[in-house]
């Protein structure tokens, strides 16, 4: 499936947050984002079809980081090969789920910490899908807000980052949506300053 851009955020930095529809694994970026669990097995989602297109080899790589690291805990992440995939290298994040508590701050900090990643290594573009949307059941509003802070917080926060673009990949339907709403929102009010 082609992807469909359906809104972007320019910052006066020069970077920019794309919202599209489509397929994460179609999108051209120098890495993208994994919605991983704390022990980094790929049984559904978009974690499985990652897996799957990347091969064994990054299957091997999270095996390896729980053998020797034990699990991820919420709001961290780890930077495997992507494989197969044409990408520098996928950054597996674990978002909270429902009923962890301050899901909403916890999912703008897995985020942002992820981009910090990203920077770290150079990479100037970055794709995400819905991380805690899905069976982690964090309501699409919230996660919606959590996605924008964490754009909006972290090119506030380092202006001058190498990660010059950042990509939100989801499918039709209502986060989708809600990401829409609230980036409409956003817009309008930053006008209204």
């Amino acid at each position: 499936m082609a992807e469909a851009r359906v809104a972007e955020l320019y910052f006066p930095c020069g970077t920019y947050f794309i919202v599209v529809a489509g397929d994460l694994l179609n999108t051209r970026v120098d890495c993208i984002v994994n919605a991983a669990n704390g022990g980094l097995s790929h049984g559904g989602g978009v974690a499985a079809a990652i897996a799957e297109a990347a091969g064994p080899k990054l299957e091997d790589e999270c095996e390896r980081i729980i053998r020797e690291h034990g699990r991820i805990a919420v709001t961290h992440s780890v930077i495997t090969t992507a494989g197969e995939l044409p990408y520098k290298g996928v950054i597996h994040v674990v978002g909270p789920r429902m009923g962890d508590g301050d899901e909403e701050r916890k999912l703008t900090r897995t985020l942002q910490l992820a981009f910090v990643q990203a920077h770290k290594r150079g990479w100037s573009s970055l794709a995400f899908p819905a991380v805690s949307s899905g069976i982690f059941a964090v309501p699409y509003e919230a996660c919606a807000r959590a996605y924008l802070k964490a754009v909006t917080g972290y090119f506030e926060l380092y202006p001058e980052t190498c990660l010059r673009t950042i990509r939100l990949c989801v499918f039709e339907g209502p986060l989708l949506d809600a990401v829409v709403a609230e980036l409409t929102a956003y817009q309008k009010n930053e006008k209204n300053r």
